[in-house]
Protein backbone atom coordinates (compact mmCIF):
# COMPACT_ATOMS: atom_id res chain seq x y z
CA UNK A 1 0.00 0.00 0.00
CA UNK A 2 1.47 3.26 -0.68
CA UNK A 3 2.56 5.64 1.72
CA UNK A 4 1.24 8.70 3.17
CA UNK A 5 0.22 11.72 1.47
CA UNK A 6 1.41 14.60 4.06
CA UNK A 7 4.69 15.31 4.95
CA UNK A 8 5.12 15.94 8.52
CA UNK A 9 7.19 18.98 8.19
CA UNK A 10 6.92 22.36 7.10
CA UNK A 11 8.21 23.04 3.82
CA UNK A 12 9.39 26.30 2.03
CA UNK A 13 8.29 27.11 -1.82
CA UNK A 14 5.37 28.42 -3.44
CA UNK A 15 2.11 27.62 -1.58
CA UNK A 16 -0.19 28.92 -4.62
CA UNK A 17 1.31 26.10 -6.85
CA UNK A 18 0.44 23.78 -4.27
CA UNK A 19 -3.50 24.63 -3.40
CA UNK A 20 -3.93 24.48 -7.08
CA UNK A 21 -2.86 21.18 -7.78
CA UNK A 22 0.99 21.88 -8.61
CA UNK A 23 3.60 19.55 -8.46
CA UNK A 24 4.16 17.75 -5.16
CA UNK A 25 7.71 19.05 -3.35
CA UNK A 26 10.78 16.54 -3.91
CA UNK A 27 11.18 14.53 -1.16
CA UNK A 28 14.30 14.91 1.50
CA UNK A 29 17.71 14.08 -0.13
CA UNK A 30 19.87 11.14 1.43
CA UNK A 31 22.05 13.80 2.92
CA UNK A 32 18.89 15.51 4.72
CA UNK A 33 17.64 12.11 6.04
CA UNK A 34 21.27 11.17 7.43
CA UNK A 35 20.83 14.02 8.94
CA UNK A 36 17.52 13.59 10.36
CA UNK A 37 18.89 10.55 11.52
CA UNK A 38 15.91 8.60 10.00
CA UNK A 39 13.92 8.88 6.79
CA UNK A 40 10.60 8.43 8.62
CA UNK A 41 9.46 10.22 11.90
CA UNK A 42 7.64 8.68 14.86
CA UNK A 43 4.52 8.30 13.52
CA UNK A 44 6.06 6.88 10.10
CA UNK A 45 7.58 4.60 11.78
CA UNK A 46 5.59 3.24 14.43
CA UNK A 47 1.97 2.75 12.67
CA UNK A 48 3.45 1.20 9.33
CA UNK A 49 5.13 -1.73 11.68
CA UNK A 50 3.82 -4.38 13.03
CA UNK A 51 3.81 -4.76 16.49
CA UNK A 52 5.70 -8.21 16.51
CA UNK A 53 8.82 -6.56 14.88
CA UNK A 54 9.23 -4.36 17.76
CA UNK A 55 12.04 -5.18 20.18
CA UNK A 56 11.12 -5.44 23.74
CA UNK A 57 14.34 -4.37 24.73
CA UNK A 58 14.59 -0.89 26.91
CA UNK A 59 17.53 0.24 24.75
CA UNK A 60 15.41 0.55 21.34
CA UNK A 61 12.43 2.09 23.42
CA UNK A 62 14.65 4.42 25.17
CA UNK A 63 16.08 5.44 21.45
CA UNK A 64 12.90 5.93 20.05
CA UNK A 65 12.33 8.83 22.07
CA UNK A 66 14.26 10.78 20.91
CA UNK A 67 12.22 11.14 17.61
CA UNK A 68 9.19 12.02 19.89
CA UNK A 69 9.28 15.45 18.92
CA UNK A 70 10.53 15.25 15.60
CA UNK A 71 6.89 15.80 13.94
CA UNK A 72 6.50 18.78 15.87
CA UNK A 73 5.77 22.20 14.78
CA UNK A 74 5.97 25.38 16.63
CA UNK A 75 2.70 27.45 16.05
CA UNK A 76 2.53 30.62 17.77
CA UNK A 77 2.44 29.63 21.88
CA UNK A 78 2.29 25.91 21.36
CA UNK A 79 3.42 23.28 19.25
CA UNK A 80 1.58 20.94 16.71
CA UNK A 81 1.52 17.49 15.29
CA UNK A 82 0.56 14.83 13.18
CA UNK A 83 0.24 11.46 14.16
CA UNK A 84 -0.61 8.65 12.10
CA UNK A 85 -3.64 6.18 13.65
CA UNK A 86 -4.20 3.76 10.79
CA UNK A 87 -2.45 2.21 7.72
CA UNK A 88 -6.23 2.37 5.75
CA UNK A 89 -6.95 -1.61 4.79
CA UNK A 90 -9.48 -0.10 2.18
CA UNK A 91 -8.97 -0.53 -1.29
CA UNK A 92 -10.44 2.86 -3.00
CA UNK A 93 -10.05 2.33 -6.77
CA UNK A 94 -10.60 6.02 -7.54
CA UNK A 95 -9.35 7.26 -3.85
CA UNK A 96 -11.68 9.71 -2.20
CA UNK A 97 -11.95 12.28 -5.46
CA UNK A 98 -15.53 13.25 -5.94
CA UNK A 99 -17.04 11.10 -3.70
CA UNK A 100 -19.07 11.69 -0.08
CA UNK A 101 -17.50 11.14 2.67
CA UNK A 102 -18.84 11.35 6.00
CA UNK A 103 -16.87 9.65 9.41
CA UNK A 104 -18.81 9.42 12.46
CA UNK A 105 -17.43 12.15 15.70
CA UNK A 106 -15.15 10.89 18.34
CA UNK A 107 -13.51 8.47 15.92
CA UNK A 108 -16.22 6.44 14.52
CA UNK A 109 -17.05 5.09 11.48
CA UNK A 110 -17.12 6.24 7.63
CA UNK A 111 -19.15 6.24 4.98
CA UNK A 112 -17.76 6.62 1.71
CA UNK A 113 -20.52 7.52 -1.46
CA UNK A 114 -19.22 8.27 -5.16
CA UNK A 115 -21.22 11.54 -6.41
CA UNK A 116 -23.96 10.57 -8.55
CA UNK A 117 -22.64 13.30 -11.26
CA UNK A 118 -19.45 11.92 -11.17
CA UNK A 119 -21.35 8.35 -12.58
CA UNK A 120 -22.81 7.69 -15.81
CA UNK A 121 -26.75 7.36 -15.90
CA UNK A 122 -26.79 3.68 -15.69
CA UNK A 123 -24.51 3.23 -13.11
CA UNK A 124 -25.90 3.65 -9.67
CA UNK A 125 -23.64 4.75 -7.13
CA UNK A 126 -22.68 2.24 -4.27
CA UNK A 127 -22.06 2.95 -0.34
CA UNK A 128 -19.44 1.54 1.75
CA UNK A 129 -19.37 2.42 5.89
CA UNK A 130 -15.50 1.22 6.72
CA UNK A 131 -14.36 1.24 10.55
CA UNK A 132 -11.86 3.73 11.20
CA UNK A 133 -8.60 1.61 10.06
CA UNK A 134 -10.73 0.90 6.81
CA UNK A 135 -12.25 -2.29 6.97
CA UNK A 136 -15.32 -3.20 5.47
CA UNK A 137 -18.20 -3.23 7.51
CA UNK A 138 -21.36 -2.51 5.06
CA UNK A 139 -21.30 -2.24 1.28
CA UNK A 140 -24.40 -1.27 -0.60
CA UNK A 141 -23.11 -2.65 -4.82
CA UNK A 142 -25.32 -2.35 -7.38
CA UNK A 143 -25.85 -5.73 -8.15
CA UNK A 144 -27.77 -6.27 -11.21
CA UNK A 145 -28.59 -10.13 -10.13
CA UNK A 146 -30.45 -9.19 -6.89
CA UNK A 147 -34.06 -8.70 -7.88
CA UNK A 148 -35.73 -5.13 -7.91
CA UNK A 149 -37.05 -4.53 -4.36
CA UNK A 150 -41.06 -3.87 -3.89
CA UNK A 151 -41.58 -0.40 -4.09
CA UNK A 152 -43.16 0.67 -0.46
CA UNK A 153 -45.26 4.20 -0.25
CA UNK A 154 -44.32 6.86 0.24
CA UNK A 155 -40.30 5.61 -0.06
CA UNK A 156 -38.66 2.34 -2.37
CA UNK A 157 -37.03 1.06 0.65
CA UNK A 158 -33.72 -1.43 -0.30
CA UNK A 159 -34.29 -4.63 0.24
CA UNK A 160 -31.83 -6.39 2.29
CA UNK A 161 -29.90 -9.68 1.74
CA UNK A 162 -26.71 -10.86 3.77
CA UNK A 163 -23.90 -12.80 2.63
CA UNK A 164 -20.59 -13.52 4.66
CA UNK A 165 -17.69 -14.22 2.26
CA UNK A 166 -15.82 -17.05 2.83
CA UNK A 167 -12.86 -14.94 3.60
CA UNK A 168 -14.57 -12.85 6.09
CA UNK A 169 -15.14 -12.86 10.13
CA UNK A 170 -18.03 -12.04 11.99
CA UNK A 171 -16.31 -8.46 12.53
CA UNK A 172 -16.11 -7.84 9.13
CA UNK A 173 -19.61 -9.47 7.96
CA UNK A 174 -21.21 -7.44 4.64
CA UNK A 175 -24.63 -6.61 3.69
CA UNK A 176 -25.11 -6.57 0.34
CA UNK A 177 -27.99 -4.26 -0.88
CA UNK A 178 -29.45 -2.60 -4.16
CA UNK A 179 -28.91 0.78 -3.95
CA UNK A 180 -32.72 1.97 -5.64
CA UNK A 181 -33.65 5.19 -3.95
CA UNK A 182 -32.65 8.88 -5.58
CA UNK A 183 -29.75 10.84 -5.58
CA UNK A 184 -27.87 11.05 -2.43
CA UNK A 185 -26.76 14.73 -1.78
CA UNK A 186 -25.51 14.33 1.74
CA UNK A 187 -24.11 12.05 4.65
CA UNK A 188 -23.62 11.93 8.23
CA UNK A 189 -23.85 10.42 11.19
CA UNK A 190 -26.14 10.80 13.70
CA UNK A 191 -25.41 11.09 17.76
CA UNK A 192 -26.24 7.53 18.08
CA UNK A 193 -24.04 6.24 14.73
CA UNK A 194 -26.93 5.64 12.72
CA UNK A 195 -26.07 7.21 9.27
CA UNK A 196 -28.10 9.73 7.82
CA UNK A 197 -28.83 9.66 3.80
CA UNK A 198 -29.99 13.24 2.10
CA UNK A 199 -31.78 12.23 -1.19
CA UNK A 200 -32.18 15.22 -3.44
CA UNK A 201 -36.11 14.67 -3.11
CA UNK A 202 -35.94 15.51 0.62
CA UNK A 203 -36.11 12.46 1.98
CA UNK A 204 -33.90 11.24 4.39
CA UNK A 205 -32.73 7.59 4.90
CA UNK A 206 -31.63 6.40 8.18
CA UNK A 207 -29.33 3.26 8.11
CA UNK A 208 -27.23 1.77 11.49
CA UNK A 209 -23.85 0.48 10.87
CA UNK A 210 -24.60 -2.92 9.71
CA UNK A 211 -26.75 -1.22 6.66
CA UNK A 212 -29.93 -2.31 7.80
CA UNK A 213 -32.33 0.63 6.81
CA UNK A 214 -34.22 1.71 9.86
CA UNK A 215 -36.56 4.42 8.69
CA UNK A 216 -37.28 7.47 6.84
CA UNK A 217 -38.27 11.06 7.12
CA UNK A 218 -39.28 14.06 4.22
CA UNK A 219 -37.81 17.95 4.98
CA UNK A 220 -41.72 18.72 3.50
CA UNK A 221 -43.46 18.20 0.31
CA UNK A 222 -42.55 21.27 -1.19
CA UNK A 223 -38.58 20.19 -1.42
CA UNK A 224 -40.34 17.44 -3.74
CA UNK A 225 -40.66 20.06 -6.30
CA UNK A 226 -37.53 22.66 -5.43
CA UNK A 227 -34.85 19.82 -5.10
CA UNK A 228 -32.06 19.58 -2.22
CA UNK A 229 -29.43 21.60 -3.66
CA UNK A 230 -27.33 21.50 -0.44
CA UNK A 231 -28.02 19.55 3.25
CA UNK A 232 -25.60 19.84 6.21
CA UNK A 233 -26.07 17.15 9.13
CA UNK A 234 -25.28 18.54 12.65
CA UNK A 235 -25.59 18.10 16.10
CA UNK A 236 -27.00 20.29 18.62
CA UNK A 237 -28.30 20.30 22.67
CA UNK A 238 -31.41 18.33 21.25
CA UNK A 239 -29.80 15.90 19.44
CA UNK A 240 -28.99 14.96 15.76
CA UNK A 241 -30.32 17.72 12.93
CA UNK A 242 -30.77 18.40 9.24
CA UNK A 243 -30.64 21.62 7.46
CA UNK A 244 -31.19 21.78 3.61
CA UNK A 245 -31.47 24.52 1.08
CA UNK A 246 -33.65 24.11 -1.93
CA UNK A 247 -33.28 25.30 -5.54
CA UNK A 248 -35.26 28.15 -4.51
CA UNK A 249 -33.23 29.37 -1.99
CA UNK A 250 -35.21 28.34 0.98
CA UNK A 251 -33.83 27.07 4.28
CA UNK A 252 -35.48 24.07 6.18
CA UNK A 253 -34.16 22.70 9.36
CA UNK A 254 -34.58 19.75 11.22
CA UNK A 255 -32.78 20.51 15.21
CA UNK A 256 -33.91 16.58 16.21
CA UNK A 257 -34.63 13.80 14.09
CA UNK A 258 -35.83 11.65 16.64
CA UNK A 259 -38.45 14.49 17.42
CA UNK A 260 -38.91 16.05 14.02
CA UNK A 261 -40.61 19.36 13.66
CA UNK A 262 -39.62 21.04 10.30
CA UNK A 263 -38.78 25.08 10.23
CA UNK A 264 -38.71 26.58 7.19
CA UNK A 265 -36.67 30.00 7.72
CA UNK A 266 -37.46 33.47 6.39
CA UNK A 267 -36.61 34.33 2.66
CA UNK A 268 -33.01 36.01 2.40
CA UNK A 269 -33.42 39.49 0.00
CA UNK A 270 -31.94 39.39 -3.12
CA UNK A 271 -30.22 35.80 -2.97
CA UNK A 272 -30.87 34.05 -6.60
CA UNK A 273 -30.01 30.42 -6.01
CA UNK A 274 -27.78 28.41 -3.32
CA UNK A 275 -25.48 30.88 -1.60
CA UNK A 276 -22.10 31.04 -1.66
CA UNK A 277 -21.63 29.35 1.65
CA UNK A 278 -23.09 28.67 4.74
CA UNK A 279 -23.08 26.90 8.09
CA UNK A 280 -25.76 25.95 10.87
CA UNK A 281 -24.61 27.63 14.40
CA UNK A 282 -26.43 27.10 17.78
CA UNK A 283 -26.26 30.34 19.68
CA UNK A 284 -28.26 30.65 22.81
CA UNK A 285 -29.69 27.18 22.55
CA UNK A 286 -31.07 28.08 19.27
CA UNK A 287 -29.98 26.98 15.94
CA UNK A 288 -29.62 29.45 13.34
CA UNK A 289 -28.20 29.34 9.80
CA UNK A 290 -25.43 32.28 8.94
CA UNK A 291 -24.88 32.28 4.67
CA UNK A 292 -23.34 34.67 2.34
CA UNK A 293 -24.53 36.00 -0.84
CA UNK A 294 -21.26 37.33 -2.24
CA UNK A 295 -19.99 39.71 -0.05
CA UNK A 296 -23.00 40.23 2.02
CA UNK A 297 -23.61 38.10 5.66
CA UNK A 298 -27.09 37.16 7.05
CA UNK A 299 -28.13 35.48 10.03
CA UNK A 300 -31.50 33.64 9.85
CA UNK A 301 -33.40 32.29 12.58
CA UNK A 302 -37.02 31.26 13.46
CA UNK A 303 -38.78 34.62 12.69
CA UNK A 304 -36.04 37.21 10.46
CA UNK A 305 -33.42 37.79 8.34
CA UNK A 306 -30.83 39.92 9.81
CA UNK A 307 -27.78 41.01 7.60
CA UNK A 308 -24.10 40.81 9.76
CA UNK A 309 -21.15 43.03 9.67
CA UNK A 310 -18.81 41.34 10.80
CA UNK A 311 -16.47 43.21 13.98
CA UNK A 312 -12.97 44.40 12.21
CA UNK A 313 -14.16 43.35 8.91
CA UNK A 314 -12.12 45.15 5.62
CA UNK A 315 -14.07 46.33 3.08
CA UNK A 316 -11.09 44.64 0.91
CA UNK A 317 -12.04 41.12 1.81
CA UNK A 318 -13.93 40.13 -1.20
CA UNK A 319 -16.98 37.43 -1.78
CA UNK A 320 -17.02 35.03 1.26
CA UNK A 321 -16.48 31.46 -0.51
CA UNK A 322 -16.35 29.30 3.00
CA UNK A 323 -17.68 29.24 6.55
CA UNK A 324 -16.31 26.92 9.41
CA UNK A 325 -17.48 26.30 12.65
CA UNK A 326 -15.91 24.85 15.35
CA UNK A 327 -16.82 21.52 17.66
CA UNK A 328 -17.83 23.07 20.03
CA UNK A 329 -19.72 25.96 18.16
CA UNK A 330 -17.61 28.19 20.13
CA UNK A 331 -15.43 29.40 17.07
CA UNK A 332 -15.96 31.31 13.81
CA UNK A 333 -13.96 31.38 10.39
CA UNK A 334 -14.73 32.93 7.18
CA UNK A 335 -12.72 32.38 4.01
CA UNK A 336 -13.03 34.84 1.20
CA UNK A 337 -12.21 35.19 -2.75
CA UNK A 338 -9.40 37.70 -1.98
CA UNK A 339 -7.28 35.10 0.31
CA UNK A 340 -8.33 36.29 4.16
CA UNK A 341 -9.30 34.36 6.53
CA UNK A 342 -11.20 36.30 9.08
CA UNK A 343 -11.36 34.57 12.69
CA UNK A 344 -13.36 35.29 15.74
CA UNK A 345 -16.13 34.11 18.09
CA UNK A 346 -19.58 32.42 16.65
CA UNK A 347 -21.39 35.42 18.74
CA UNK A 348 -20.06 37.17 15.65
CA UNK A 349 -19.13 40.44 18.39
CA UNK A 350 -15.82 39.75 18.67
CA UNK A 351 -12.79 39.14 16.26
CA UNK A 352 -9.93 37.25 16.84
CA UNK A 353 -7.52 37.87 13.89
CA UNK A 354 -7.62 38.27 9.88
CA UNK A 355 -4.71 36.75 7.57
CA UNK A 356 -3.78 36.67 4.29
CA UNK A 357 -2.72 33.37 3.08
CA UNK A 358 -2.08 34.74 -0.24
CA UNK A 359 -3.79 31.98 -1.88
CA UNK A 360 -7.06 33.19 -3.93
CA UNK A 361 -8.70 29.75 -4.98
CA UNK A 362 -11.19 28.46 -3.05
CA UNK A 363 -10.61 25.48 -0.01
CA UNK A 364 -12.11 22.32 -0.21
CA UNK A 365 -12.94 22.12 3.47
CA UNK A 366 -11.75 24.44 6.35
CA UNK A 367 -12.19 22.82 9.73
CA UNK A 368 -11.16 24.08 13.41
CA UNK A 369 -8.41 22.37 15.31
CA UNK A 370 -8.20 22.72 18.92
CA UNK A 371 -8.27 20.79 22.49
CA UNK A 372 -10.02 21.19 25.59
CA UNK A 373 -8.44 24.34 27.41
CA UNK A 374 -6.50 24.94 24.19
CA UNK A 375 -3.32 27.21 23.94
CA UNK A 376 -3.90 28.26 20.49
CA UNK A 377 -6.96 27.53 18.48
CA UNK A 378 -6.09 27.60 14.90
CA UNK A 379 -8.32 26.48 11.47
CA UNK A 380 -6.93 24.03 9.11
CA UNK A 381 -7.25 25.14 5.24
CA UNK A 382 -7.82 22.11 2.84
CA UNK A 383 -6.70 22.47 -0.59
CA UNK A 384 -5.85 19.79 -3.86
CA UNK A 385 -2.06 19.60 -3.07
CA UNK A 386 -2.12 21.73 0.83
CA UNK A 387 -2.82 21.84 3.88
CA UNK A 388 -2.69 24.72 5.85
CA UNK A 389 -3.05 25.32 9.60
CA UNK A 390 -3.50 29.13 10.24
CA UNK A 391 -2.98 30.07 14.04
CA UNK A 392 -5.68 33.02 15.18
CA UNK A 393 -2.77 34.94 16.01
CA UNK A 394 -1.50 34.54 11.74
CA UNK A 395 1.11 31.80 12.39
CA UNK A 396 0.72 29.27 9.69
CA UNK A 397 2.25 25.87 9.16
CA UNK A 398 2.38 24.19 5.46
CA UNK A 399 1.96 19.96 5.12
CA UNK A 400 2.07 19.16 1.20
CA UNK A 401 -0.33 16.76 -0.25
CA UNK A 402 0.35 13.58 -2.75
CA UNK A 403 -3.02 12.37 -2.54
CA UNK A 404 -6.93 13.32 -2.00
CA UNK A 405 -7.74 13.73 2.02
CA UNK A 406 -11.06 14.82 3.73
CA UNK A 407 -10.61 16.70 7.13
CA UNK A 408 -12.80 15.61 9.75
CA UNK A 409 -13.18 17.60 12.79
CA UNK A 410 -13.14 16.65 16.15
CA UNK A 411 -12.97 17.40 20.29
CA UNK A 412 -9.36 17.67 20.19
CA UNK A 413 -8.27 18.05 17.11
CA UNK A 414 -8.63 17.22 13.19
CA UNK A 415 -8.42 13.55 11.65
CA UNK A 416 -7.07 13.14 8.23
CA UNK A 417 -8.30 10.81 5.85
CA UNK A 418 -6.56 9.59 2.67
CA UNK A 419 -6.69 6.60 0.76
CA UNK A 420 -3.67 4.90 2.57
CA UNK A 421 -3.69 6.20 6.20
CA UNK A 422 -5.83 8.00 8.41
CA UNK A 423 -4.12 10.46 10.91
CA UNK A 424 -4.36 12.88 13.67
CA UNK A 425 -3.34 16.53 13.44
CA UNK A 426 -3.80 18.32 16.87
CA UNK A 427 -2.09 20.70 19.31
CA UNK A 428 0.55 18.58 21.55
CA UNK A 429 -1.16 18.21 24.95
CA UNK A 430 0.58 20.67 27.49
CA UNK A 431 1.62 17.88 29.73
CA UNK A 432 3.44 16.24 26.90
CA UNK A 433 5.32 19.24 26.13
CA UNK A 434 6.32 19.36 29.60
CA UNK A 435 7.60 15.64 29.55
CA UNK A 436 9.24 15.69 25.91
CA UNK A 437 10.35 18.70 25.20
CA UNK A 438 14.00 19.80 25.07
CA UNK A 439 15.41 20.45 28.51
CA UNK A 440 12.66 20.16 30.15
CA UNK A 441 12.91 20.06 34.08
CA UNK A 442 9.51 19.53 34.44
CA UNK A 443 8.92 16.38 37.60
CA UNK A 444 7.25 14.07 34.50
CA UNK A 445 10.66 14.87 32.36
CA UNK A 446 13.03 13.94 35.29
CA UNK A 447 10.99 11.10 36.36
CA UNK A 448 10.95 9.38 32.54
CA UNK A 449 14.83 10.34 32.62
CA UNK A 450 15.55 8.30 35.97
CA UNK A 451 13.93 5.59 34.45
CA UNK A 452 15.79 5.53 30.98
CA UNK A 453 19.26 5.91 33.62
CA UNK A 454 18.00 3.31 35.96
CA UNK A 455 18.02 1.30 32.89
CA UNK A 456 21.83 1.96 32.01
CA UNK A 457 22.60 0.73 35.81
CA UNK A 458 23.46 4.67 36.18
CA UNK A 459 24.05 6.16 39.48
CA UNK A 460 22.45 8.98 37.60
CA UNK A 461 19.13 7.44 38.39
CA UNK A 462 19.11 7.80 42.28
CA UNK A 463 20.43 11.69 41.25
CA UNK A 464 16.74 12.04 39.55
CA UNK A 465 14.58 10.43 41.84
CA UNK A 466 16.50 12.53 44.95
CA UNK A 467 15.81 16.07 42.85
CA UNK A 468 12.03 15.02 42.57
CA UNK A 469 11.63 13.92 46.32
CA UNK A 470 13.52 17.46 47.37
CA UNK A 471 11.25 19.13 45.36
CA UNK A 472 7.89 17.20 46.51
CA UNK A 473 7.62 16.67 43.13
CA UNK A 474 7.05 12.37 43.29
CA UNK A 475 3.20 12.20 42.89
CA UNK A 476 2.72 14.89 40.24
CA UNK A 477 6.06 13.38 37.88
CA UNK A 478 3.49 10.39 38.13
CA UNK A 479 0.76 12.14 37.52
CA UNK A 480 2.23 14.30 34.78
CA UNK A 481 3.54 10.05 33.35
CA UNK A 482 0.05 8.95 33.26
CA UNK A 483 -1.80 11.75 31.89
CA UNK A 484 0.97 12.03 28.78
CA UNK A 485 0.83 7.97 28.43
CA UNK A 486 -3.64 8.77 27.28
CA UNK A 487 -2.33 11.14 25.07
CA UNK A 488 0.13 9.17 23.35
CA UNK A 489 -1.00 6.85 20.17
CA UNK A 490 2.34 4.61 20.24
CA UNK A 491 2.42 1.47 22.19
CA UNK A 492 6.25 2.04 22.90
CA UNK A 493 5.45 5.63 24.05
CA UNK A 494 2.98 4.45 26.51
CA UNK A 495 5.16 2.01 28.33
CA UNK A 496 7.85 4.16 28.83
CA UNK A 497 5.34 6.85 30.42
CA UNK A 498 4.22 4.11 32.62
CA UNK A 499 6.76 1.96 33.78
Amino acid sequence: MGRLSVSSTPVAGSVTSLASGGPAPLRTTEEETRTWGSSQTLADRTTTTTSSSYSNSEEDSAGSMAFITANWNPLGEAFYRKVELYEMSWVLRDGLRDSLVAAAPYGGPIAVMKESQCLSPSVRPQLDIYTASGVTMATFPPHSQTPHPPRLPPLPVPARTYALPAHSSPLSLTSHTTWKSGPVVQLGWSVSEELLCVQQDGTVLIYDLTGAFQRHFSMGQEVVQSHVSEAKIFHSPYGTGVAIVTGSSRFTLATNIDDLKLRRLPEVPGLQGAPSCWAVLNQDRQTKVLLANGPELYLLDNTCCTSVVLPGGSPLNGVFVHIAVSFSYKYLALFTDTGHLWTGLANLQDKLSEVDTKIRSPPKQMVWCRRPQTQQPSVVVLWERLLLVVAVGGDTVQYPLEEACVCVGELDGVRLLSPSRHELLQEVPLVCEDIFKIASMGPGALLLEAHKEYQKSSQKADEYLREIKEQGMLGDAVRQCVEAAGHEQHTHTQKALLR
